[in-house]
Parts: C-alpha cells; structure tokens; sequence
C-alpha cells in the first residue's frame, strides 16, 4: 500500500505573508526596536562575541529584493522561520590579487552557521544602518558595497582605502536557501562583487580560521579533496559562473556586469 506524502509549500515572499507570519519584523529599516539575542535560550553554548553579533539588524526582502522592514540576525537565521520564507540581503565578496589569484577564508569555528567551512573572501549582510540600507538596484548596490568595505575589515583587517567602494564591481543577484544544521541556515538574495586589490591581511579569529590565495587549478584541487567543507552559496557560485567571471577578470568583464535579473538557484 502506497503511503501519501503532503507537502506544504512556504507562503509566497510578500510583504503581505511576512509581516503576518512574522511579527518580530520591524517594517522600520534603520533604528528599529528589535529583542535582544544575548538573552536567548537559542543561542545557549555559543561563542559569546558571535551571540552578540546575532544582534545585527538585517534587512528583510520580499522575493523581488524589495525591503519589507528590518529583524535581528538569529530572526533570518533560523530554519523555522526561513522555511516559512522569511528572506534577507547578503553580498559576496570575490577579492583578487595582482596575479589573479582569489582569496579565500575558512570560517572560524566560533561561527554560528556553517563553521570551519571554506568560502570566497567574504560573505555577510548588509546591515540596517545609514548608508547600507537602499530600494532599487543601483541604490542597494551602493549599500552593499559599504557593507563589504566594513566587514572586510572587520573580518581580515583589510583598511578601507585598499578596497575603496567604487572599485567593487556588481555582477548579479542570486536567490538560494541551504541550511547550516538542523537550527540554522541562510535565505538570502546575494549580491555579488567582484574586486581586484594587493591587500594588507590582519586576521580576526573569532570570525576567520585560515586563509590563502588559490589559482583556479588550486580552486578545483580544493574542491576534489573531501575532506574540505565549503559553504553552499560558494559552491553554487562557483559551478555556475565563476570561472567564467574569472576568466574575464582583465578583459570583458563588463559583460557580465550589472545583471538586472536575480538569478533563482
């Protein structure tokens, strides 16, 4: 006798369905009140500097990338909610040096979702302060890239002048949902940036474990020896379209530029 399988799709990504299912989203995108994650049960166990990072505010999307309001980073990174849609905004940076190597971290192991996991150079959120927040593409671009400027910093230590925001190049948006564990993941619409720069490194350790410059060989190495864990977005990026981007880094880039259209994956 055959069983029956229901399956029961998350609402549709509207401003409508969210604020409903959501009520700790603020529909304020900067200086919204919202609870305090370092006296939660939630994130009991947890690195203490990595608990209070979970305090960020991130900025809540619809499915078009349209802002809805604002809600903490423990809010956007749990499954139970990111399984009933709950959707933000992210970048990823693709930092290159001089010799057209990429630079890539593993996540320390403080790290709430998805730890000691290798990754492209850096990867977080934009956030819902002045100058990151932004409706309309070349508006949240400008945003993201601040956003970049300052995690690249907070994260690897590389100054601001090295990596002035009009030297990030935007290539596209991706919308993707992976889960870290069975409590936490990521629903993002990410942002992409590339960026070519000779960077002066000064590691923090509670949010980066290790880091090197790869060729794409040494890339593709990395990716056939399992016992290398790498983050999902990375992953999805580099089997579409980085090498490509890649091989166009000096020369044709600008094709690949500026993509309206957010790509589903």
């Amino acid at each position: 006798m055959s069983s029956i399988v229901t399956v029961t799709e998350a609402p549709t990504i509207t401003a409508e369905n969210v604020l409903r299912l959501f009520p700790e989203v603020n529909t304020t995108l900067i200086g919204g009140a919202h609870n305090s994650a370092t006296r939660d049960n939630d994130l009991e166990g947890y690195d203490e500097e990595q608990i209070r990072l979970m305090d960020e505010v991130c900025i809540v999307l619809d499915e078009n990338d349209v802002p809805i309001g604002s809600a903490s980073k423990k809010v956007c990174h749990l499954m139970e909610n990111i399984d009933q849609g709950l959707l933000h905004r992210a970048f990823s940076v693709f930092l290159f040096d001089s010799q057209n190597r990429l630079l890539l971290q593993q996540r320390a192991t403080e790290k709430i979702t998805f730890p000691d996991m290798w990754t492209n150079t850096c990867c977080s959120h934009p956030l819902g302060i002045p100058g990151e927040t932004g409706v309309g593409l070349d508006e949240s671009v400008q945003g993201v890239r601040r956003a970049a400027q300052r995690k690249l910093d907070h994260e690897l230590g590389i100054p601001a002048v090295q990596v002035p925001i009009d030297n990030f190049r935007f290539l596209t948006r991706i919308h993707y949902k992976s889960p870290s564990d069975g409590k936490w993941g990521e629903h993002e619409i990410d942002y992409i940036l590339f960026i070519k720069a000779d960077v002066d490194l000064g590691v923090n350790p509670n949010e980066v474990r290790d880091s090197c410059y790869v060729s794409q060989d040494e890339l593709k190495t990395m990716f056939k020896d399992k016992s290398l864990k790498f983050t999902p977005w990375f992953k999805l990026i580099c089997e579409s379209m980085l090498f490509e981007w890649w091989d166009h880094l000096d020369s044709g880039l600008e094709k690949y530029m500026g993509e309206q259209q957010i790509r589903r994956m």
